[in-house]
């Protein structure tokens, strides 16, 4: 297998879903959308394979004019059609007996896909997220059954490929050469093709310096309820301009949104966000850097979920006004599940994790460490403190 290749944690339901359904397959740029879909080409007797941005292949398309044995195709970067909604819903209407698609693209699939769905019924969505420490050590997660309740969390052995991931970040190319010449590289090529592409080709973007600008000021505000007055200052743009970039990396899969979680919470935060980095790689200070990592698996662990089973997983953080605060909340259907704090070696009190905890009957919480050695469970407050190489491997 080539080295860039590994079994990616989501083959065996696309597998699954294939037998009835199209698949697409969205998520950040350089991901590995393309490659998943070549290798589950690869299990079929004949496949083939067209990029839209390829001419010759795009001429295949328009005329449907592919390998009449083939049982999988895969359409790259079809949605850069503008007619391809109708396109593909007729290629699937008029398939023959047997034949699978898959839609991959970049992170803009999923921006059109949600303009006026005439697809509903015959596709399935999926959210390819980088590399986690559970698929570093175990690769594809065959397909669990639908949870009729929320499922207990399960910690193996802790793995040591938690530091190679938090310096090299979860994307393939980076994380599997394992080298700082590679990263930098990549990070300079993903950043201009972000910003310089997939933005400036599907959004009216008059600014695209200040846009950048803000990119780049980003990983050092992340883990923090993000101030929007204060960086509209530094950019010289509207709080209302500000927010609608904001958006805007979010929809093109540059950062993520987690939102503060106020039911049943006196004097709770309601509207400052925070927000983290897809490719925590980015961030320079190690315990942000940590904390981007643990959010980024655990979006990884909601998404996985939903995207499966429909199940409403969700991502939170909490505060309140006199500045209590836990890291991380994950519910389950709207109900607050478990409760995680993160530090980079075990805390000498967890204050505001039994403050949270209590106010929302919350019987699962953990407070995450980069400390190897600290393993245990706290007999006063019931608290796990849990090495970072094990947690992350009771996820996805």
């Amino acid at each position: 297998m080539d080295t860039l290749q590994k079994d990616r944690y989501l083959e065996d339901a696309i597998r699954d879903d294939l037998q009835h359904r199209m698949v697409f397959i969205g998520g950040p740029r350089q991901v590995g959308k393309t490659t998943l879909a070549r290798m589950l080409g690869e299990r079929f007797a004949h496949s083939a394979y067209l990029n839209w941005d390829n001419r010759a292949h795009r001429q295949l398309i328009l005329k449907g004019q592919w390998q009449p044995e083939a049982e999988l195709l895969v359409f790259d970067e079809l949605h850069k059609y503008d007619r391809w909604k109708s396109l593909v819903k007729g290629i699937w209407d008029t398939r023959q007996r047997g034949e699978r698609i898959i839609v991959t693209g970049s992170s803009r699939l999923d921006v059109f896909r949600r303009q006026g769905d005439s697809l509903l019924g015959r596709y399935r969505y999926y959210r390819l997220h980088p590399f986690s420490l559970r698929e570093i050590c175990s690769g594809a997660t065959s397909v669990p059954p639908f949870p009729r309740e929320r499922p207990q969390l399960l910690f193996d052995e802790p793995q040591d490929d938690v530091e190679v991931l938090l310096k090299f970040g979860g994307f393939p190319e980076p994380c599997l050469a394992g080298s700082d010449r590679v990263l930098k590289r990549w990070q300079k090529e993903r950043f201009e093709r972000v910003f310089r592409e997939d933005i400036r080709e599907t959004e009216a973007v008059r600014s695209l310096a200040q846009v950048e600008l803000l990119g780049s000021l980003l990983p050092q505000r992340v883990a923090a309820p993000l101030s929007i007055n204060s960086l509209s200052e530094d950019i010289e743009a509207s709080p209302k301009t500000l927010k609608n970039w904001i958006e805007l990396l979010c929809r093109n899969y540059y950062i993520f949104k987690v939102p503060p979680y106020h039911r049943r919470l006196e004097r709770a935060l309601k509207k400052e966000a925070k927000y983290y980095l897809w490719d925590w790689s980015e961030v320079e200070e190690e315990g942000r850097r940590f904390e981007n990592m643990v959010a980024a698996h655990l979006l990884k662990f909601c998404h996985f979920y939903e995207d499966l089973h429909g199940i409403r997983a969700e991502l939170y953080y909490l505060r309140d006004l006199e500045k209590r605060e836990v890291d991380f909340l994950v519910t389950w259907e709207k109900e607050p599940w478990f409760l995680v704090e993160c530090k980079r070696s075990a805390p000498k009190n967890f204050t505001h994790l039994q403050y949270f905890a209590g106010k929302l009957g919350v019987a699962d919480r953990y407070c995450v460490t980069l400390a190897a050695d600290r393993d245990y469970q706290d007999r006063q407050t019931g608290i796990r403190v849990i090495p970072a190489g094990r947690f992350l491997l009771g996820l996805v």
